[in-house]
């Protein structure tokens, strides 16, 4: 599958709006490279690619998600540059041209999450698409989709480039202990709302908080664009009683765990509702509708069957999903001999032994480490996780990322499939109408605006977890001064920072799973755990077992005695997030300031005063002197 998908151009006209001026290949096969039309699923693109008041900015840049068509899983990436240029510059003016200045955006659609790749190449290209002044000139174009298709692969998730234009070290600096804050508030899948522009500012803070999860840049957004969620088990079932000519198994594509490099697209697992199926083979051909989707052609893969739960709920269309155990993997035929066994043989096999299916949760083996991490199909979430069951199943089932929404998008805030999302917004609409939200993050001040005050008290963070963000901080501001090598090293640096996460977030697992740990997870706090635990990444991560976590330490990274110097810490905590607190903050810097500019002018008025005084006493000492003089001649 080719990891570009179209080359588009935005641009705005006077009378119809941002609308698509080009496309290669076109969005619409039977379609030429300049139609304006689009398909439905991505009707919103010309207001992401071109977002609401770029005309305020000479260049901007944005990252946004569309669904995905042909009812494939995948989501796709979008990375859009906008430039704008007077339209006396122009060496070749169309006639719709009526305006002083050319508003128009060139954006990359891609299957690979390389935000900060694309936009690096993108960016060059979009300098001298308009350097050209002639936008009829779409060479160039056409040869970045094809360097692009050349150059960019799936082996680039597995390197820093994933990475690349995303600073968690800038976001510490800024957000100082509240980016902690931010991940648990995306934990417990909240409703969160960024808020600042430019639109590049805002996507980059976004997309950072997310590339603290591990894995979720690489794996973890393949469903987060998908407003209708993805059917569960029980709610099939009830498709499958009312209609008779589909069998009682549900197609899902997952490449095997022995061979990663089929060709399948990430997570690609698919429900197959709309065609019967035939027979009870376990490899099936997928039909052509399935081959060509996204504008992609797939390979053929194996299709494995999951058997629909005889046990259905009527109360809830989720608990068969996310309470799924063994019972549910049964194998149709036996696979031919010399194959390795899948999890749901594994499960099978253990059920014929005689051991009971409730108590055995579905186990993903660890698989060996070669240089890098071994990614496998989730059973349940769909996504590629490692050994510990990363990425979390955060952005699936509802849950939406959408690092940018133009404002008729506006609608999906308050959509009832929506559970949840992670969305960035311009437009101050958005940020004042807080009921749709659980938190608004205001980029510029760095405050997270939490509505609900038992949230606040959920997410207030606990003493080990402020020394955790306290830790943070120290190794990002020390040697800040060093211009050379700023954000280089690896203590402080981007990595480091990820990896620091990475292991809070190990750990926080690993203590769930301990017997009598009602004192281990107070240091990241009982009523946060509790909430989390009520959500649905959690429920998927833990219908799973993952002895790798065994090797982990089920303690907070930074549990200890107390201390004086956590008592500091606590009250600078409170002074700079409480309400009282900041007004107790801003009253003492506004009286300092006062006090300085007062001790100034006094000292101002001292210093004249005795000045005067000065050379008052030595006219009058001089005039003495004469006195003295003419006296004694």
């Amino acid at each position: 599958r080719l990891p570009v998908l179209h080359i588009v151009v935005v641009g705005f006209h006077h009378k119809k709006g941002c609308q698509v001026e080009f496309s290669y290949p076109p969005l619409k096969p039977d379609e030429g490279h300049d139609s304006h039309s689009l398909p439905e699923e991505w009707k919103y693109l010309p207001f992401l690619a071109l977002p609401d008041g770029a005309h305020n900015y000479q260049e901007d840049t944005v990252f946004f998600h569309l669904p995905p068509r042909c009812g494939d899983r995948t989501t796709v990436y979008g990375v859009s540059c906008y430039r704008q240029i007077e339209a006396k510059a122009l060496k070749v003016r169309q006639a719709d041209i009526t305006r002083e200045t050319v508003q128009k955006s060139v954006c990359v659609l891609s299957q690979l999450p390389l935000y900060g790749l694309l936009q690096a190449k993108l960016q060059l290209i979009t300098h001298a698409y308009f350097e050209e002044k002639d936008f009829s000139k779409i060479s160039i174009l056409k040869e970045l989709y094809d360097h692009m298709n050349s150059s960019l692969g799936t082996t680039l998730l597995e390197g820093s480039q994933v990475y690349l234009g995303l600073s968690p070290r800038d976001l510490v600096l800024h957000f100082r202990h509240k980016v902690l804050v931010l991940f648990k508030l995306i934990l417990l899948e909240k409703k969160v709302l960024f808020y600042i522009s430019p639109v590049n500012r805002l996507v980059g803070a976004l997309m950072t908080v997310l590339s603290l999860f591990p894995g979720m840049i690489e794996h973890g957004l393949t469903e987060c664009s998908q407003n209708r969620p993805r059917k569960s088990i029980s709610e099939s079932t009830g498709l499958q009683e009312n209609a008779p000519q589909l069998d009682d198994s549900v197609s899902v594509s997952a490449a095997e765990p022995s061979n990663t490099d089929s060709g399948m697209g990430k997570g690609g697992r698919k429900v197959a509702g709309n065609h019967p199926l035939e027979g009870q083979k376990a490899n099936v051909p997928f039909s052509q509708s399935e081959k060509t989707c996204n504008g992609a052609q797939s390979s053929n893969d194996t299709v494995q069957r999951l058997k629909v739960p005889s046990h259905t709920s009527p109360a809830s269309s989720e608990s068969d999903w996310e309470t799924l155990d063994a019972s549910v993997l049964e194998e149709p035929n036996m696979q031919e001999g010399g194959r390795e066994h899948r999890p749901s043989e594994q499960a099978e096999n253990l059920q014929s032994k005689g051991m009971s299916s409730d108590s055995l949760p579905i186990t993903v083996q660890p698989q060996a480490n070669a240089g890098h991490t071994v990614h496998v199909p989730g059973l349940i979430s769909g996504l590629e996780e490692d050994q510990y069951g990363m990425p979390l199943a955060i952005f699936t089932k509802g849950y939406l990322c959408l690092p940018y929404m133009a404002l008729q998008q506006h609608h999906l805030l308050s959509d009832v499939t929506v559970r949840g999302f992670v969305a960035g917004a311009t437009n101050i609409l958005f940020r004042q109408q807080k009921h749709l939200s659980d938190a608004i993050v205001e980029i510029e001040d760095a405050q997270v605006q939490i509505h609900d005050p038992e949230l606040r008290k959920i997410l207030n963070l606990t003493t080990a977890d402020l020394r955790f963000a306290d830790y943070l901080v120290k190794h990002v501001t020390e040697n800040r001064d060093d211009v050379f090598l700023d954000g280089t090293g690896w203590e402080g640096g981007d990595e480091w920072i990820r990896a620091q996460f990475s292991a809070y977030l190990h750990t926080l697992l690993a203590a769930v799973l301990q017997p009598d740990n009602e004192k281990t997870l107070s240091d990241f706090g009982t009523a946060f755990v509790a909430a989390w635990k009520n959500t649905h990444n959690y429920r998927v991560w833990n219908s799973n077992k993952h002895p790798a976590l065994a090797e982990v330490n089920s303690s907070h990274p930074f549990q200890r005695q107390y201390s004086v110097s956590d008592v500091k810490l606590r009250l600078s905590h409170s002074v700079q997030n409480s309400e009282r607190g900041k007004k107790i903050g801003n009253v003492m810097v506004s009286t300092s300031r006062n006090v300085v500019q007062t001790g100034r002018a006094v000292g101002q008025s001292v210093g004249g005063a005795f000045t005067s005084a000065k050379s008052a006493m030595s006219s009058w000492f001089s005039t003495f002197t004469q006195s003295t003089q003419s006296l004694g001649d």
